[in-house]
């Protein structure tokens, strides 16, 4: 969950900001010109100041970071020799005093040695796949890296080379040999074989050329940084320029740009999707498939060429500020070349914001409301944001006569605090929503002030194990005043922690050394007004259900240096008093849940998953692969059924959406899309049996008391 600290909210008093909030009022000055010392000179510097439980940078913190760094380079092992990580070892007990001394040895060692090995690795891997696998052959692929050794030499890494690569090509292999059954044109086995072989070859070739070959010296140091961060916590992490650019379109949902969606194949950047709405879409010139080779601004006079670039340079070049021109040269997909000229603008981006559907069950209309996170626009909180948008909606579904409201937050990983907060009070008359605490500082008690409510009807909350952070303060709260019934996992995620996004530029006076990108730190811990933190333990469900997460390592406290669960005093708060019937609609569904067929298959597909996912050891005989595969093919049609449920329910869009899909095709195919999805959707449908079970004390308003 971020923070944003605006006018309607108490400055956080930290040690951190009264130590820099002007590096010109402190001692401390950050003026190192090499780019990479400078920034690790200013991160730690935060981290042992701001962070809100910081840790002593010792031996023991220096062998954790040693170990996940070079996990995180090489965690297939099959660059890194044993010698390489013996050679290594020599800084195992050594980071935490270059970490003191801005010295960064060790990175440059790790980096310039990958880069090295990864050169080797190209020529390892064409010249094993440069080789006929042979199948008949009884042996076996582990695939527990984290337990299997480095090699020793260069011949162990080609025979892992060629394991990996066997074990791949066994997939394209068995296509090739399916397809054979139905095919008129007969090849042999050596023709097939030679075939795959191919096909793993030029995705392994896209990989590399795609991906590997675009990181660059700051991409890995990033890694570095972040290696060295999340030391703290899991959610303290360092964003390089370009990241935090992407993080701040993510939470905002909008952009400035010509609004498609692009990607890298063989050097050549593509477009795969245009964004409904955007000025590519409107311009209808350019269509999915065609490829830019050159840009140019509308006040330069020559292209800048784009092919062989990085992805991430030519989105630069391609993205500016709205009402600018960019003049794209395009190889369209029948193979002509045109200059297309678009005029940049906001982009927003539909996937990010909420969306609403109405559904009828016993001549009684309900809502669903979808929210995919707690959006914001860091720079502007009063334009378009969550709250505004769920209010929005809510407001629209009551106009068609809504009688009881579903509010979705599965798979919503959180957002900004004073949204969730803004949200948590359309649906109470006053009172406090989330405690929150910096380390030695007084609790804060944020509240809803406002005694108007926007929905004061039958509530419920989706979650399940990938609800965090910002969800888990509005299911709680819920919870808590019983306002509404939350449905979903035992538990979510258990994210129970508050970062704040500190701009590093804003460290160092007269900074010549560029953009040094952000740090997303935790500063604080939130707790319900209960009194009890979300963190480890998350918020259980008033109705618990199985779903495809239940057995499956996904939570905070599956997560490396989780902080731990505490708990500080309650706050007085009044319980929700609209509703006679609470306990008994939770024993009702909990009671249908517990019956439920499709739920019971649910739990036996997770466990099944699971199971699967366990497995390490897989033969390279394509007789026993082929075997192992029939049998789990025909284990899995048992649960065949769960994409073959369908809920008697219809969802339709609400009339103001019907009037955009007159000219927007692609928004219709998302929304049919989506509600096709709630109609198999068993959780939804239980949702809406709840808002059926539940009774008032006093008659739903047609028109409820709405917030300004």
């Amino acid at each position: 969950m971020i923070r944003f600290m605006k006018r309607n909210y108490k400055i956080l008093v930290l040690v951190l900001l009264l130590a820099f909030a002007s590096c010109s009022f402190t001692t401390k000055t950050f003026e190192d010109p090499d780019k990479d010392k400078l920034l690790i000179q200013v991160i730690t510097y935060v981290l042992q100041r701001g962070h809100f439980d910081p840790k002593e940078i010792n031996d023991d913190f220096s062998a954790e970071v040693f170990a996940d760094y070079l996990d995180q380079l090489d965690p297939l092992k099959r660059y890194f020799y044993k010698s390489d990580i013996e050679e290594f070892e020599a800084f195992k007990f050594q980071l935490d005093d270059q970490l003191k001394e801005y010295d960064i040895s060790f990175f440059n060692l790790t980096h310039d040695r990958l880069v090295q090995r990864i050169e080797e690795s190209k020529a390892i891997y064409k010249e094993v796949l440069d080789t006929p696998f042979d199948y008949s052959i009884d042996e076996e692929f582990n695939s527990d890296y984290e337990n299997i050794g480095y090699v020793k030499n260069k011949k162990q890494m080609k025979e892992r080379w060629r394991q990996q690569l066997k074990f791949s090509n066994l997939v394209n292999y068995d296509d090739l040999m399916s397809a054979q059954e139905t095919s008129e044109e007969k090849k042999t086995l050596t023709e097939i074989e030679a075939e795959a072989r191919a096909e793993t070859l030029k995705s392994i070739d896209l990989y590399y050329n795609d991906y590997i070959d675009d990181l660059d010296r700051q991409d890995w140091f990033s890694m570095y940084i972040n290696a060295i961060v999340e030391e703290f916590d899991p959610h303290t992490n360092y964003f390089a320029p370009e990241d935090k650019e992407n993080f701040n379109q993510q939470m905002s949902g909008k952009l400035e740009g010509i609004g498609a969606r692009l990607s890298k194949r063989m050097d050549n950047t593509k477009i795969v999707e245009l964004i409904s709405g955007g000025p590519a879409w409107r311009g209808n010139e350019l269509e999915v498939g065609d490829i830019i080779m050159k840009v140019r601004q509308e006040d330069e006079e020559e292209p800048v060429n784009i092919v062989g670039m990085r992805l991430d340079d030519a989105i630069k070049l391609i993205k500016g500020p709205k009402g600018t021109t960019v003049i794209l040269t395009v190889k369209k997909v029948d193979g002509t070349i045109e200059d297309i000229s678009i005029t940049r603008d906001v982009v927003e981006i539909e996937e990010t914001y909420a969306k609403s559907s109405i559904v009828e069950k016993n001549n009684r209309r309900f809502g669903v409301i979808n929210l995919p996170k707690f959006y914001v626009d860091f720079e502007d909180y009063k334009s378009r944001n969550a709250a505004s948008d769920i209010k929005q909606e809510i407001e629209r579904l009551k106009a068609e006569g809504m009688e009881g409201l579903v509010l979705d937050l599965r798979n919503n990983g959180g957002g900004s605090l004073p949204v969730v907060v803004d949200i948590a009070g359309m649906f109470i008359k006053e009172g406090p929503i989330v405690q929150v605490r910096a380390t030695g500082e007084p609790k804060e008690v944020l509240k809803d002030k406002d005694k108007s409510i926007v929905w004061d009807g039958p509530l419920v909350i989706m979650v399940n194990e990938l609800s965090a952070s910002a969800s888990e303060i509005l299911a709680a709260a819920m919870q808590d005043y019983k306002r509404a019934i939350v449905i979903g996992s035992k538990q979510t995620y258990g994210k129970g922690t508050v970062q704040n996004f500190l701009d590093l530029n804003n460290m160092v006076r007269n900074n010549k050394n560029g953009d040094l990108g952000a740090l997303k730190l935790t500063t604080q811990k939130f707790y319900r007004i209960n009194g009890g933190s979300t963190q480890l333990e998350g918020v259980k469900s008033d109705v618990v259900v199985l779903d495809r997460y239940s057995f499956i390592d996904v939570g905070e406290k599956d997560q490396k240096n989780p902080l731990p669960w505490d708990k500080i005093d309650s706050v007085d708060y009044t319980f929700w008093d609209g509703y006679f019937d609470y306990n008994e609609t939770i024993e009702n569904s909990t009671q249908r849940m517990n019956a439920n067929e499709q739920l019971k298959l649910i739990g036996e597909n997770a466990k099944w998953i699971k199971t699967r996912m366990d497995e390490n050891i897989h033969s390279l005989n394509y007789k026993k692969y082929k075997a192992q595969l029939e049998l789990n093919e025909e284990e899995a049609k048992r649960f065949d059924k769960i994409s073959e449920y369908q809920s008697n329910l219809t969802f339709e869009s609400l009339p103001y959406e019907k009037e955009l899909f007159k000219t927007d095709t692609i928004l219709k195919e998302k929304r049919d899309r989506w509600h096709k999805s709630l109609s198999q959707d068993v959780y939804v449908e239980e949702a809406i049996n709840v808002l059926e079970d539940l009774k008032m004390s006093y008659a739903i308003k047609k028109v409820a008391n709405v917030k300004d």
